[in-house]
């Protein structure tokens, strides 16, 4: 789950790093009330979507005065942002953040996140900021500097100070960085993210350290445990599909394809997409039911992936275990009467009543394609949906 830039701001703020003065804004009264409780001019007001690059975009500006910070609020809230990370269709502003101006002597970068490779946290700093560290790292990767956290030790105070000499920091900004690189590891282990970041870290020509702007994204797995989190999701910058498949417990990803997917497990699930790949076809989505994935689990697979336009034929791969092939197939064959499916339907099961499975579909008078492997399933509804 994301969060907007000034939540993860406030988190951050909590561990002791410090954010420029500002506040959060839903209308353009509240800018202007929030610039005059800064006083000091100018003003950044900033638009909060769920995407980088807003400046590139328009959805970064400066108001010299608190009258201008209500004209802009005006002209960023209700419209939609479009920057590089967004697509053509953009994200929707509901809300501006309103903060103080910092002068800036130099942009860094800091974060946390998973190395999947060693299944070990690593804090990530950069000696340049304000740019995508993917995009630093292939125009300078020298400028980038990686310490991997061994889980039995944790984030120490001589990686932090070591970390901070290899950003650059000098004298007593180096002690400031580390205290910084430590509270954000905290931050990420606390409230159980999966990415913190602070980009840019700014040092100030006052010598401050400043998190000029961050971002956090939480688990989902462990948002049970943190109900404050979880209220700070705005379903309005995800994807419709994604929220309503969220509220009705299934697991999907919307991707740009047209094939359909429904599986029962995730190592099931990346099989599938790969398979379709493998013989040129192309994935709407990945959706998985679940292991134990009942009638009415199936019906909302259905409904979710039948409801998207881009969907020409579904692909249906299951394996029979927890709940049996025969007890998918009813469902499969309940949920395609009821949302009257019309388009090709490929079905390959296996596992447990299999047998009795495919003969539940075979005299179910739908027009269901059975398969008795993968490689024949992706071959099917690829030819099916051209």
């Amino acid at each position: 789950m994301n969060i907007h830039e000034y939540q993860a701001k406030e988190i951050v703020a909590r561990y002791g790093v410090k954010i420029p003065k500002g506040k959060v804004a839903f209308t353009p009264a509240e800018a202007e009330a929030a610039a005059q409780a800064i006083g000091s001019n100018p003003f950044v007001i900033k638009a909060q979507v769920h995407a980088g690059g807003r400046g590139k975009g328009g959805g970064i500006r400066i108001a010299n005065t608190p009258a201008e910070a209500r004209r802009v609020a005006r002209e960023m809230i209700g419209t939609k942002l479009v920057t590089p990370q967004t697509g053509s269709l953009g994200k929707p502003v509901s809300r501006v953040l309103v903060e103080e101006s910092i002068s800036i002597a130099r942009e860094l970068y800091l974060g946390v996140t998973l190395d999947p490779r060693q299944a070990k946290l690593t804090v990530i700093g950069g000696s340049e900021g304000g740019v995508e560290i993917e995009e630093l790292g292939a125009r300078s990767p020298e400028k980038i500097k990686k310490i991997t956290v061994e889980p039995g030790c944790g984030f120490t105070l001589f990686q932090g100070r070591k970390l901070a000499v290899d950003m650059g920091l000098k004298g007593g900004n180096v002690a400031k960085g580390s205290t910084i690189a430590l509270a954000l590891y905290r931050a990420f282990l606390e409230n159980d993210c999966s990415l913190a970041e602070i980009n840019p870290l700014v040092l100030t020509f006052r010598g401050d350290l400043v998190a000029l702007d961050a971002k956090m994204n939480i688990d989902d797995n462990a948002l049970y445990r943190h109900p404050e989190l979880l209220a700070m999701r705005d379903v309005e910058q995800e994807d419709p599909q994604d929220v309503e498949a969220s509220r009705l417990g299934l697991k999907f990803i919307n991707l740009s394809g047209n094939i359909g997917c429904i599986v029962n497990g995730a190592g099931l699930g990346m099989a599938t997409l790969d398979i379709l790949r493998y013989y040129g076809g192309e994935p709407a989505n990945f959706l998985d039911a679940g292991g134990g994935a009942g009638k009415e689990m199936i019906r909302n697979a259905f409904k979710i992936i039948y409801a998207d336009p881009k969907v020409k034929g579904i692909l249906i791969n299951m394996f029979g275990g927890i709940t049996r092939c025969d007890s998918y197939a009813q469902g499969i064959v309940e949920a395609c009467r009821d949302l009257l499916i019309d388009i090709p339907l490929v079905i390959r099961l296996e596992g447990t009543n299999v047998e009795i499975g495919r003969k539940i579909l075979a005299d179910s008078g739908l027009k269901i394609i059975n398969a008795e492997s993968m490689r024949e399933g992706a071959q099917k509804i690829i030819e099916l949906v051209k």
